[in-house]
């Protein structure tokens, strides 16, 4: 199976479904990431030193919906919308552990970013470089040690939703960094609505996650 799949493209931008796995960009030449195969497939297409510029990111293990950019002023406006949250809007849905004391809520905490071990905490209000971390969940599917989680992100901080679940209780199966265990990270980006650049048109594009489901379900 192709690591990537375009879902939508034209001259501005291309919508993309990155596999879990796939690392988005890579300082290793040995490494292979979406932009670097992105950046082959378009020379061998016939382009000509294409323009990519990246919109939004997700982690290695995370599977999703990127966004990238094809000239400047598209990088510039969808940069904005990200931003803004007001334009675009990301969904995720995420197989946690347990399950929440409400069929939906928001989370609010206060993050903070350890960049020499690549992780973030929850801290208190105040704490200095922390910042506002927020979003909204509703419960999809429930069973009996595990509960299936729409997510709205309404910022967008390092590791955000891996954290804030795992501290209130929920860490997501397969998250080895903040919760228990290992395998595949079960969190995916599946639904991401924006306005294009060039035309104003509301965009909406959803994929269905492809991490498994539990074994009660099936």
């Amino acid at each position: 199976m192709k690591k990537y799949e375009i879902l939508y493209r034209d001259e501005d931008l291309c919508v993309i479904h990155k596999r879990a796995g796939l690392a988005v960009q890579s300082a290793r030449a040995s490494v292979p990431d979406l932009m670097s195969m992105l950046r082959n497939d378009l020379l061998e297409e016939g382009m000509k030193n294409p323009y990519l510029g990246l919109v939004n990111r997700l982690d290695q293990p995370v599977e999703g919906i990127l966004l990238v950019a094809f000239n400047e002023k598209a990088a510039a406006d969808l940069s904005r919308q990200v931003a803004d949250h007001i334009h675009m809007e990301k969904w995720y849905q995420a197989l946690v552990c347990g399950k929440p004391s409400a069929e939906s809520g928001t989370l609010v905490d206060y993050l903070l970013k350890d960049a020499r071990n690549n992780l973030s905490k929850v801290v208190p209000e105040g704490t200095r470089g922390s910042k506002r971390s927020e979003l909204t969940y509703e419960v999809l599917e429930s069973w009996e040690d595990q509960t299936l989680l729409k997510i709205r992100l309404l910022t967008g901080r390092h590791h955000q939703i891996r954290v804030q679940l795992s501290h209130a209780g929920m860490p997501i199966v397969g998250d080895a960094k903040y919760g228990k265990g290992g395998g595949q990270l079960c969190l995916c980006s599946f639904k991401t609505s924006f306005r294009h650049p060039r035309t104003g048109r509301q965009m909406t594009y959803e994929v269905k996650p492809e991490f498994p489901a539990p074994p009660t379900a099936l």
